[in-house]
């Protein structure tokens, strides 16, 4: 965050007046921004609302890369009503001209007196100079509204522009007792058919998927999105990129499904965190996934990696012989790993949990 930026969430926010309807049309706002969740890539999802007179006037979100950006659509479904109104948008109007014109130029000449902003854009391009723009011109602005749920879209844009390094959800799926598979290798299907399709909301927002070449040997995966349950044309979301372990180059001129895609990427070297910030700075990819198995993804948790584990666990017994979640070696119980509880709920007849880092 540049000094700029610095100086509006530091000496400005205090003199932001925040109304008790805000909330409310933020609110608004953010279910507008979820509607881009899976395509805007690797913009991050925005929405935005327009309101005069207490009633709605315009409203958008940003549906893909290269496209207009929410505030526009909202103003062109405006019309003439924009003007003297409030917009609420879940992300700080952009500053810069890009593929498209800045939103804060956009709401400044559209007649905008009130700007409520759910929070501040740390791209450097941006970082509190649309809020500085729509100040300079008069208009009243207010920022914090609703931060943590708008954030919530869009952790790993936010995550990479702050510190050139992508979200990473590791997603597991186990029995009770903590088994992937059988020692055979047999996994298909551990858990049921709801679990699995919710696995596919979770692909749908990832740039990259990464696993090792052992489960490409294994199950020979697809990991795409497939699902037509998403609310969103397929052809609409940009599939991930599928990175493959391989430093022992197994797969090098054999036939698997993702080696078709013309989106894979097979990396030899060892260093993961190499990995995660060249996904960041040569591809633009700011969400990562990885579906793997027990060695991949213990790697990943001892090298300190995870942002978030996505456990899916079947009410089943696989028993001690079966393959673990994570291999990892610690010794004391002062090295490990800890997480936090974030949510839980039942889907089909598993339990989902979330957990964050600690």
């Amino acid at each position: 965050m540049n000094d700029s930026a610095l100086a509006v969430t530091t000496s400005n926010t205090s003199n932001f007046r925040i109304e008790p309807q805000d909330h409310y049309f933020m609110q608004l706002a953010i279910e507008c921004a979820k509607k881009g969740l899976y395509s805007t890539r690797p913009n991050p999802a925005v929405g935005c609302v327009l309101v005069k007179d207490d009633m709605m006037v315009g409203t958008g979100f940003h549906p893909k890369a290269g496209m207009p950006h929410a505030e526009v659509y909202a103003l062109r479904q405006a019309g003439v009503h924009a003007s003297g109104a409030t917009a609420y948008v879940t992300l700080e109007p952009c500053s810069h001209t890009g593929r498209t014109p800045p939103c804060a130029k956009a709401l400044i000449e559209a007649g905008i007196r009130r700007v409520v902003v759910a929070g501040l854009d740390p791209n450097p391009k941006v970082a509190g100079k649309g809020i500085q723009l729509l100040q300079q011109a008069g208009i009243e602005v207010a920022v914090g509204v609703q931060t943590a749920a708008a954030q919530a879209l869009n952790k790993g844009f936010l995550q990479a522009m702050r510190t050139q390094m992508p979200y990473v959800r590791l997603k597991i799926a186990s029995s009770l007792d903590g088994r992937t598979a059988m020692a055979s290798g047999e996994s298909k299907w551990i858990t049921g058919t709801a679990a699995r399709e919710d696995v596919q909301h979770i692909r749908a927002r990832s740039g990259a998927i990464i696993t090792g070449s052992q489960t490409i040997i294994d199950d020979d995966p697809s990991l795409n999105v497939r699902s037509h349950t998403l609310g969103i044309d397929i052809e609409d979301i940009p599939q991930p990129k599928v990175v493959v372990l391989d430093r022992r180059q197994r797969l090098i001129n054999k036939d698997y499904k993702v080696l078709s895609y013309p989106h894979t990427l097979l990396y030899t070297q060892s260093d993961l965190e190499t990995l995660l910030r060249s996904l960041v700075v040569e591809h633009q990819i700011y969400d990562v996934l990885i579906e793997s198995g027990s060695q991949v993804a213990g790697s990943f948790i001892a090298a300190n990696l995870v942002d978030e584990i996505i456990l899916y666990q079947a009410p089943c017994i696989l028993g001690h012989t079966g393959k673990p979640m994570l291999t990892l070696s610690i010794d004391k119980l002062c090295e490990q790993r800890l997480f936090h509880y974030h949510t839980s709920c039942q889907i089909g007849k598993d339990m989902k949990v979330i957990l964050t880092k600690g």
